[in-house]
């Protein structure tokens, strides 16, 4: 059976592993984006207003305040970034239930982090 490339549950990911998170493969495909780890980066700093993130990233990456407020839309839902009104401004702050998840992930090649390259590996020539 070939892969399908579709969103339903019969993707790709979950033809390559069924046993694949895809949750984390979705929090993954969202840090992919330069524009979205960017506007986590300004966030790690603190609360934010919207009107002051989307100055930043146009000057950054010349997007328009629409294609910001994009951005900080899928970091929302995907669980990155949480906002509260206050009066007419949107400030946004990270929310780290995606980044537990990544974390969590990720713990699987912890031991790898500190080998280096070669060590132990018999070389495939």
């Amino acid at each position: 059976m070939p892969p399908t490339t579709d969103n339903s549950s019969n993707s790709i990911l979950t033809y390559i592993s069924p046993d694949l998170n895809t949750e984390v493969v979705h929090a993954l495909d969202v840090l992919g984006d330069p524009i979205r780890r960017r506007i986590l980066e300004l966030l790690a700093d603190g609360e934010r207003a919207a009107g002051s993130l989307a100055e930043v990233i146009n000057a950054e990456f010349g997007i328009s305040q629409p294609a910001v407020s994009q951005h900080l839309r899928v970091l929302r839902e995907s669980g990155f970034a949480r906002v509260r009104a206050e009066g007419a401004k949107r400030l946004y702050e990270i929310d780290g239930t995606a980044l537990r998840e990544v974390d969590g992930w990720l713990a699987r090649f912890e031991r790898f982090r500190d080998e280096r390259p070669g060590a132990g590996a018999a070389d495939p020539a």
